[in-house]
């Protein structure tokens, strides 16, 4: 595993340190106003401007090679998770308990800090590289159902965020070893620490009690871990566009 990182001008991250990059003002307010441990990701600033990508509603996304394919594979698990919380903290008539509407809107601003990091990162050092945003395909939810009945079809606003969480949670856990920067698997393992808690939160509304059962993880202890064509196949169910994954660390 190679140690180099790119750019190599003296303004790039080195290994060991966390990664300074700038993120959208309207998400560092988010984040200031956020939990202040959710993450301890170390901004050099904000700015009023960020690249934003080519949008598109139909064709084939593909990731791209090395770390910037990484990183485009969380950008896009961000993005889906991101939409989804919005949409539901949207919701002017939530079935969500009273007590859970605003523990949901933290965790859609934790999402979208999330997803604006990595547009930036991916930006500031693989610039020209960066998917398009992805067009969410929420057909299967139905946002009035807190969760789903047996007799129903789709999954209810917990179930989904159960799935969204468990795949998040995986998919960092199976694209680690992909990473050739040390400063990329660090950001990675501060983000994907995030999505465990999100993870157990969800379930223990569900099922109390059940914030760590064997369908999580294992009887040793250890969360799946999922490859990115197994995570891709399970999140194109929510995506408009084709996701092509199959670069992805190459």
């Amino acid at each position: 595993m190679s140690d180099t990182l790119r750019p190599t001008d003296p303004q790039s991250p080195q290994p060991g340190q966390p990664l300074l990059a700038r993120i959208k003002r309207r998400s560092f307010f988010m984040y200031a106003g956020a939990t202040a441990g959710a993450t301890a990701l170390v901004l050099a600033g904000c700015s009023k401007d960020n690249t934003t990508p080519t949008s598109t509603t139909t064709g084939n996304v593909s990731f791209g090679t090395g770390d910037a394919s990484v990183l485009n594979y969380a950008y896009a698990l961000e993005q889906l998770e991101a939409a989804f919380y919005a949409k539901v903290a949207a919701l002017t008539a939530s079935p969500l308990l009273a007590a859970e509407v605003p523990y949901f809107a933290k965790l859609a601003t934790h999402e979208a800090i999330h997803r604006d990091f990595l547009r930036t990162a991916i930006n500031r050092d693989f610039n020209g590289t960066i998917i398009p945003d992805l067009t969410p395909k929420f057909d299967s939810i139905d946002f009035t159902k807190r969760v789903k009945a047996a007799a129903d079809t789709k999954l209810g606003i917990l179930d989904a965020a159960k799935a969204f969480e468990d795949l998040g949670v995986a998919a960092y856990n199976g694209a680690a070893k992909l990473f050739k920067s040390a400063v990329y698997l660090g950001i990675a393992g501060q983000i994907v620490s995030v999505e465990a808690r999100h993870a157990a939160y969800v379930r223990d509304l569900i099922l109390p009690g059940s914030f760590a059962t064997n369908e999580a993880g294992d009887t040793l202890g250890f969360d799946r871990q999922m490859t990115p064509t197994a995570v891709l196949a399970v999140a194109q169910t929510y995506v408009e566009q084709t996701l092509n994954g199959s670069t992805i660390g190459q």
